[in-house]
């Protein structure tokens, strides 16, 4: 029951580092660090918009609109965060 758990958890830290590369580049292209011209930053970006855009799609049909902040990542890494606690405290 250990390893299971160890693994459930090494999963969520990687999702969690997932979506934190994804914020972090998101705002380094927005602000032009990096360019999407370049084909190594084109390939990282466009597989972590195919991995977290359809989250992040069902999770805006249930987060109100704001005037262009997208808050769907930060509710996503709470929820990752959420779920870690739970299976951290409950399975041990």
């Amino acid at each position: 029951m250990t390893s299971l758990l160890q693994i459930l958890l090494l999963v969520l830290d990687i999702a969690r580092w997932i979506v934190l590369a994804h914020v972090i580049m998101s705002w380094l292209i927005n602000f032009q660090v990096l360019n999407l011209r370049q084909p190594l930053v084109y390939r990282i970006w466009e597989a972590l918009q195919s991995t977290l855009n359809p989250i992040y799609v069902r999770m805006r049909k249930f987060i109100p609109v704001t005037g262009g902040i997208d808050f769907a990542p930060l509710v996503l890494l709470f929820a990752i965060i959420a779920v870690r606690i739970v299976v951290f405290n409950n399975f041990r």
